[in-house]
């Protein structure tokens, strides 16, 4: 019982500190691709690949608006048949920046998931984002990592656990969809 009372215990204290504020720049930005006409990119590793799905998911599917055109999100987390040919032929560190270059726009967002910060396949997507004239938030633990001096927004989970940073994350991403939401009703 002491774990679970403790685990809960914690993760309520960190939700409690998470910036309402850095939230809501987050959202703020992915409005603006939204009114901008840009595609959300979606990246994460592990657990973290697991959100950016139901990210894509909550983007797509949660914010829809009668009378409003839908938001454009995609996970490329979810093909794997090209994700294991650019590791296989290139490197893994290339899996989501080489898919970036068939994709991405200027203008367009990354959306970079991880607890780290550090992985070297989202610090390369991140740098290739900024090189096609991107911009990127990151949804990171709390130290951040490399990815926290890379992206233009920041929200940290301020954890230390990696579990707790990874709920933390889901819980962003529910946030963060429902004020798109809100902003899109209220949007003339």
């Amino acid at each position: 019982m002491d774990f679970i009372d403790t685990y809960l215990t914690e993760l309520e204290h960190a939700v409690r500190a998470l910036s309402r504020d850095d939230l809501q720049k987050a959202a703020e930005a992915l409005m603006q691709a939204w009114r901008d006409d840009r595609n959300i990119w979606i990246i994460g590793d592990g657990g973290s690949a697991a959100t950016a799905s139901h990210v894509m998911c909550d983007f797509n599917k949660l914010t829809i608006t009668p009378g409003k055109r839908r938001f454009r999100a995609m996970a490329l987390t979810d093909n794997m048949p090209l994700i294991t040919a650019w590791g296989n032929d290139a490197s893994f560190d290339m899996v989501f920046a080489e898919q970036l270059r068939n994709f991405m726009r200027p203008g367009d967002t990354v959306l970079a998931i991880s607890t780290s910060g550090n992985s070297p396949n989202l610090v390369k997507a991140v740098e290739t984002a900024r090189e096609i004239g991107g911009t990127v938030i990151a949804l990171l633990g709390d130290k951040g990592g490399k990815l926290a001096g890379l992206a233009d927004l920041v929200v940290r989970f301020p954890d230390p656990n990696q579990g707790r940073q990874e709920d933390g994350h889901v819980i962003m991403n529910h946030v963060i969809a429902g004020a798109l939401k809100q902003m899109m009703n209220a949007e003339r």
